[in-house]
């Protein structure tokens, strides 16, 4: 069940933590993964990972902000791998601060990536989605896009606005057999949770009634369950995945 052999998937942001995460179970599961990131060098070292474990993928460096960066790269999958099935909009950025401190600049960096680039990835992949009549579209929100958060309005904005985007995008595809869904992570194990001081774990736990921090795999499964056959009858839903932080 919830396998994805002869699947193409594209997935942003897979250098490290959920998105390597959810790259790699894609994979295991029979896809074709694209990695996508900024930067070649931290993307090829995935890629061959994958490969060298006879998983098929390929790396490309790309601005996900660009709409015609990200429609290459879009291309470039289809040249490679014959089709585009499945993207993951996972690539985010924070640049925390409070409003009445935070540069402009920083409110715009982080709406560009994360969701002005989940918007370039969905509309790169909607014509040879509707071409094909299937198509599944992930965007990683977070649990800060539903209860927001001090010191991250850009971030929480950002969050907030994939949830509405996947809900208009997944009205105006549905009849395409293109789903799209969001998945909303609470507290996952990443190289930005490993930095907290165990004061602020402490205090993150108490908040968390299934008592620790979240893994990546965990968020992992999830995405591959939604991006398979099995999941077509699902469209337009948010699902926080969070130890029950945020319960509704």
């Amino acid at each position: 069940m919830f396998q994805l052999e002869n699947k193409t998937a594209i997935i942003t942001g897979a250098s490290r933590g959920i998105g390597k995460a959810i790259t790699r179970q894609l994979a295991k599961s029979g896809a074709k993964v694209v990695c996508v990131s900024r930067h070649i060098e931290d993307i090829e070292k995935v890629a061959n990972e994958l490969r060298s474990d006879g998983f098929s993928a390929i790396a490309i460096a790309g601005d996900i902000s660009d709409h015609e960066s990200f429609a290459n790269l879009v291309k470039k999958s289809i040249d490679e791998f014959n089709s585009v099935d499945i993207l993951v909009n996972n690539a985010g950025i924070t640049r925390d601060g409070l409003i009445m401190r935070m540069p402009e600049k920083d409110w715009d960096s982080v709406i560009e990536t994360n969701l002005k680039g989940a918007f370039n990835g969905i509309k790169a992949v909607t014509r040879p989605m509707m071409k094909q009549r299937f198509g599944r579209i992930i965007n990683i929100s977070s649990v800060v896009g539903i209860t927001g958060n001090a010191g991250q309005s850009n971030y929480s904005a950002s969050k907030a606005g994939l949830i509405g985007l996947t809900k208009a995008s997944a009205k105006e595809l549905a009849s395409r057999g293109i789903t799209v869904n969001c998945v909303a992570p609470g507290y996952i194990e990443t190289d930005m949770t490993s930095q907290l001081s165990d004061d602020v774990k402490n205090t993150l736990l108490k908040q968390i009634p299934l008592g620790r921090i979240g893994q990546g795999e965990e968020v992992a499964y999830l995405v591959q369950y939604l991006c398979s056959n099995e999941a077509g009858y699902i469209t337009g839903q948010t699902f926080t995945i969070d130890g029950g932080m945020v319960m509704s």
